[in-house]
């Protein structure tokens, strides 16, 4: 079973995206904030992290780079509002597969998280 971390200070946004992808038929786990996430990854290493890249604390630039330094297979997709193209360009940059604006369409999210592990 394919497994993902959604890492969203939103408690709504998680868990909207936890049930989506557990009816997909994917593990899921969620964490609040950049350092819990880190700690989930090194706990188990999931297929997939969904990251939002404002949040309190750890913000999603500093944690993509410490996922990429440290787990670089792992695929990144990063939320982000609408208008933070720089941080956007950068998180791409940096080895973010994909990125989503907020508010984004679910069935788009599922959709490329379906491809990237479909490829």
């Amino acid at each position: 079973m394919r497994s993902l971390l959604i890492v969203d200070d939103q408690p709504g946004i998680r868990l909207l995206l936890e049930e989506l992808f557990r009816k997909e038929g994917y593990e899921t786990s969620g964490a609040t904030n950049g350092m819990e996430a880190l700690q989930k990854i090194e706990q188990k290493r999931p297929d997939c992290i969904l990251l939002d890249m404002k949040m309190p604390g750890m913000n999603g630039i500093d944690v993509l780079k410490k996922i990429k330094a440290d787990w670089p297979e792992v695929p990144v997709m990063m939320m982000t509002a609408f208008g933070e193209v720089e941080l956007t360009n950068e998180a791409l940059a940096i080895g973010a597969s994909e990125y989503f604006t907020k508010p984004f369409d679910v069935h788009e999210v599922r959709e490329a998280v379906n491809r990237l592990f479909k490829d």
